[in-house]
C-alpha cells in the first residue's frame, strides 16, 4: 500500500512539473533572425587579383596544405554565382576584406579573419566580422559570426559556405548563407 502511494505521489508531481512547466518556445518567423545569400569571389590570378599572399613560413611552399601561409583580402561579394574575374560588377553588394591563414597541417582548414562590408543593397554602410574554420573540401562550413556595424551592430550568429566554382579562371566563388541576429533593441542602440 505504501509503494502504490509513493508512486501515485510521483506520478502526480511528474504531472504537475509537466503541466506547470513553460511551454517551449517554437522559433517564430519574426525572431529578429536574418537570412540571405551572397557570393564570395577570391580571385587569385589575372590583372587584378582580390586575394594575395602576404607571409609564409620557410615550409609553406613544400607542405601539401600551404601551412603557414597568410593572405589578405579585399574579395567581391555578389547577389548572384557568376564569376566577376575582379572587376566591379553590377551585382556586387560589397568587399569581404581581411586575411585567411592555412592553419592545418593535414588538410586545407583556413583560419578566417574576415568583415562583410556592405556598398550597396538593404545593408549599405553596414558590416558583419567572421571568425572560424574553414575546411575548404568540406562540402558545407560553419564560422561564426562575432560582431557587425551599422544595422548589424552586436550582431551574432553563423555563416554556412559552400564552393560553388573553383575552376581554371583563378578564381573561386563560395556561396555565404548567412545567419545573423542583430543586438535586441536597447542594447547599443543610439
Amino acid at each position: 500500500m505504501a509503494g502504490a502511494k509513493a508512486l501515485l505521489l510521483l506520478l502526480l508531481c511528474a504531472a504537475a512539473a509537466v503541466l506547470l512547466a513553460p511551454a517551449p518556445v517554437a522559433a517564430a518567423a519574426d525572431d529578429g533572425l536574418t537570412k540571405f545569400k551572397l557570393y564570395w569571389h577570391d580571385v587569385l590570378a589575372g590583372k587584378s587579383p582580390t586575394a594575395i599572399r602576404i607571409a609564409q613560413a620557410a615550409s609553406s611552399n613544400s607542405s601539401s596544405t600551404f601551412f603557414g601561409a597568410v593572405v589578405a583580402i579585399d574579395d567581391p561579394l555578389t547577389s548572384t554565382p557568376a564569376v566577376t574575374g575582379s572587376a566591379r560588377s553590377k551585382d556586387e553588394v560589397g568587399r569581404a576584406q581581411g586575411t585567411y591563414t592555412f592553419a592545418d597541417q593535414a588538410t586545407f582548414g583556413l583560419l578566417m579573419n574576415m568583415n562583410f562590408v556592405f556598398t550597396a543593397g538593404d545593408y549599405k554602410g553596414s558590416s558583419l566580422t567572421i571568425y572560424g574554420r574553414n575546411e575548404v573540401l568540406s562540402a558545407v562550413r560553419e564560422m561564426t559570426i562575432v560582431g557587425g556595424a551599422g544595422k548589424f551592430r552586436m550582431a551574432r550568429g553563423y555563416v554556412e559556405a559552400r564552393t560553388m566554382d573553383s575552376g581554371n579562371s583563378g578564381e573561386t566563388v563560395v556561396e555565404y548563407t548567412v545567419y545573423v541576429k542583430p543586438a535586441g533593441a536597447g542594447l547599443g542602440s543610439s
